[in-house]
């Protein structure tokens, strides 16, 4: 997976292949010394000692990729390098026919039956994980880790059972921090739809239902855990000025320059991350906010923030992770802690989604 300004993707090239190095030297090595060599003894004693070489040097580097792959505990180090890295977009740097097939496999979600084995939908598996696993990373190390899995669980499941070709997009707020309603996000044919309708009656969690665009109609089963089956619910802020400035340029360049994994990761958090939900209301300002679609276009963009950060020092950054391990824990945090999916996907190690 990469990213850039108008894409992203995430692969890292590997480090310095040491072995090769040390292959090339033995090359030149048995070259000079045959240059020098006349007598045949000579030569026959030094092609012994370059087959001799060669099957040490590959049992040698059989054991040293194993290592250098699989750390002592038994996880992935994650050094391989990505042969066909995911492509991520920013939303309108999609084309009208990207837009909709993405819009088209979100919807499709809703028409397959849940894996978790409730009475719901695929779609509903990821706010009711969200709420149950997912709210033990706010306020903690694992905020930027469990989301960089949980979106890659959705990209996969868009993919899996929806036909889905494409990858995630993601939503580059500070181009929109003046007034992020006037985001092309929300169009009503080409995004996902606007703000909530204020004559649909009295407002829920300062929103109303959204009765137009794509998600018109949508049915929610959940108010955080609460079965309580509702519409769509969003109502933008019209004093946005207590929160754009917490998606300015500016200030997401100062978070750029976070010298530590713990202050970025919480400076997102309490920045950008809270400033759009408290924008926009409804079921996106809920635990449950993944019920609002454009919460995954929201934390692929604070994805990308993690990774460019990470890719501004990759050899110091890339397996940074600090903090406490989880919201109400007093224990730190380290890369051999669990991301739960609650049976969404499999748990994996923070070590295994941290240079992904």
């Amino acid at each position: 997976m990469t990213y850039s300004d108008a894409f992203w993707t995430s692969c890292r090239p590997s480090s310095d292949n040491a072995l090769e190095d040390e292959w090339e030297s033995r090359q030149l090595l048995t070259q000079r010394k045959g240059r020098a060599s006349r007598p045949l003894l000579s030569f026959l004693l030094l092609c012994f000692i370059f087959l001799f070489c060669f099957v040490l040097g590959f049992i040698a580097g059989e054991h040293y990729d194993t290592r250098r792959l699989i750390g002592e505990d038994g996880t992935p180090n994650h050094a391989k390098t990505c042969k066909s890295p995911a492509l991520r977009r920013e939303w309108r740097s999609l084309s009208q026919e990207e837009k909709i097939e993405y819009i088209q496999a979100v919807k499709c979600l809703k028409t397959v039956p849940s894996l978790l084995q409730l009475n719901q939908t695929l779609y509903d598996d990821f706010p009711w994980v969200h709420k149950n696993f997912g709210e033990d990373s706010h306020d903690a190390a694992p905020f930027l880790a469990w989301h960089r899995y949980f979106i890659h669980v959705y990209e996969q499941k868009l993919q899996e059972h929806c036909g889905y070709q494409g990858h995630l997009t993601y939503w580059d707020w500070t181009l929109d921090w003046e007034n992020i309603t006037l985001s092309p996000v929300w169009d009503d044919k080409t995004g996902f739809g606007g703000t909530g309708n204020a004559s649909t009656g009295t407002p829920i969690f300062k929103a109303y239902c959204v009765t137009e665009g794509p998600f018109a109609g949508l049915e929610v089963p959940y108010f955080e855990d609460i079965y309580k089956p509702h519409c769509l619910l969003r109502g933008f802020d019209g004093n946005l000025k207590d929160f754009r400035e917490r998606i300015h340029p500016g200030a997401l360049m100062d978070l750029l320059l976070s010298p530590d994994y713990s202050s970025l990761n919480l400076g997102l958090e309490h920045g950008p991350h809270v400033a759009i939900p408290q924008s926009v209301n409804g079921d996106f300002s809920l635990h449950t906010a993944p019920f609002d679609p454009v919460f995954f276009l929201h934390h692929t963009q604070l994805d990308r923030m993690w990774w460019r950060w990470q890719h501004a020092m990759p050899e110091k950054r890339t397996e940074e992770y600090a903090g406490k391990a989880s919201t109400d824990s007093n224990k730190k945090a380290t890369l051999a802690d669990m991301l739960y999916m609650g049976g969404l996907a499999p748990d994996i190690r923070v070590s295994d989604i941290m240079n992904t």
